[in-house]
């Protein structure tokens, strides 16, 4: 809970600190780099530091915990909180690295404010920073504690397939031959691979096969700027990575997985390459006998470019009640349908748990139109890719 004192000094302050986030966060990053470079090769996401997207997550989450203090005091938005901690306990940040950001953020902030930050105003706001801090490294401790075991472990690339022109399925075995541990419907891991100019970049892939205990899978969408840089790690793995090849990964991590004994109506969702989470879902509904209707939606550009299409439908045909509707913006074949994805004419009880991940565009989209059929916003649980973690919220 956020002190009276700073409570009001953070509502004062609010409007100013929020317009000049872009620039605070900005300077930050770049004293933050020049001061330690290797933050920069081997944790943070070079293609969203060159895109600036790294730099307005940061500057949302601030002002969405700030604000979400000054409107609930008596809560904390753990929901926002344990997504934001599963991504950074599966990239093994520190605790000591938070000092380090505090450092740079909070002179950052003195350097684009000037005079306006007064002791009252940087002890109000450093508050509402260690609250969001503290509050994270007590989550993410806790998730390192339950998974046990080494931070990054080898594992052996003993099947690749491609699944369409720009996506390829790894499937990988412990490469030092101990046991696997399982995880949960839609879950990912972190692969970190050595770049040729000696960087060791995280990337987080959705497990896009079912729970088990023998392997792991994951699809990878290769990356193409459009004008910007080109993915690094999902070049990487498509142009240099085969069978016999290790990558290090990660154990499981992430907080938008399937309620364990869910006997509701299900909408499983997708668009692109959010497809991998879903997939995994249907096989372990089909896998667990789920007998509960499940409504499967998948959006793409083409049939040749919706990965894991056979997978998708194999899982869903052995639901004893499921229908799945298909969108392609281009050459949609019969029985599938033109253009975006609209629910107009898709039956769903109200009661329906729908799971959603794509773009955010098509999130929101499918979120406003499931509202509007009946379903409770409660009931909807959504995935985002990238730094867009504090946006999700705003779907």
């Amino acid at each position: 809970m956020l002190s009276q004192q700073s409570a009001t000094t953070v509502r004062a302050t609010l409007p100013a600190v929020g317009a000049a986030l872009g620039t605070i966060t900005e300077r930050f990053y770049a004293g933050l780099f020049a001061a330690h470079p290797a933050l920069l090769r081997d944790l943070f996401n070079r293609g969203n530091q060159a895109a600036g997207t790294q730099r307005q997550a940061l500057a949302g989450s601030i002002a969405a915990f700030a604000t979400h203090l000054l409107d609930h005091p008596e809560q904390r938005p753990d929901a926002m909180l344990h997504r934001i901690a599963h991504k950074h306990a599966s990239l093994g940040v520190t605790p000591e690295q938070y000092g380090i950001v505090h450092e740079h953020l909070f002179a950052a902030i003195a350097d684009v404010l000037g005079d306006a930050v007064t002791p009252e105003v940087a002890a109000a706001w450093d508050e509402v920073y260690w609250l969001m801090a503290n509050a994270l490294i007590a989550v993410e401790k806790r998730l390192g504690e339950e998974r046990g075991g080494p931070a990054w472990r080898p594992w052996e690339v003993v099947e690749r397939v491609a699944e369409t022109p720009d996506v390829a399925t790894f499937r990988l075995r412990p490469a030092d031959g101990g046991p696997v541990r399982e995880f949960l419907a839609g879950q990912y891991v972190s692969v970190r691979v050595a770049l040729p100019d000696g960087a060791r970049q995280i990337r987080q892939y959705s497990l896009s096969g079912a729970p088990g205990p023998a392997l792991r899978q994951i699809s990878v969408k290769r990356v193409r700027g459009g004008g910007a840089p080109d993915g690094e790690v999902s070049h990487h793995l498509h142009a240099r990575v085969e069978v016999g090849d290790v990558l290090e990964l990660s154990e499981p991590y992430g907080d938008l997985v399937l309620d364990a004994g869910l006997d509701t109506p299900l909408l499983l969702a997708s668009a692109g390459i959010g497809i991998t989470p879903i997939t995994a879902m249907l096989a372990h509904l089909a896998d667990s006998g789920h007998r509960a209707p499940v409504t499967v939606v998948h959006g793409d550009r083409s049939p040749g470019t919706h990965a894991l299409r056979t997978d998708h439908e194999t899982y869903a045909a052995k639901l004893p009640d499921s229908a799945v509707h298909l969108w392609y913006e281009q050459d949609a074949p019969a029985g599938t349908r033109s253009g975006l994805v609209d629910l107009a004419d898709v039956p769903l009880a109200p009661t329906t748990r729908a799971y959603l991940c794509g773009p955010l565009p098509f999130m929101r989209a499918v979120r406003s139109q499931l509202i509007a059929k009946g379903v409770a916003p409660a009931d909807l649980h959504y995935e985002v890719f990238g730094p867009d973690l504090w946006l999700a919220g705003q779907a």
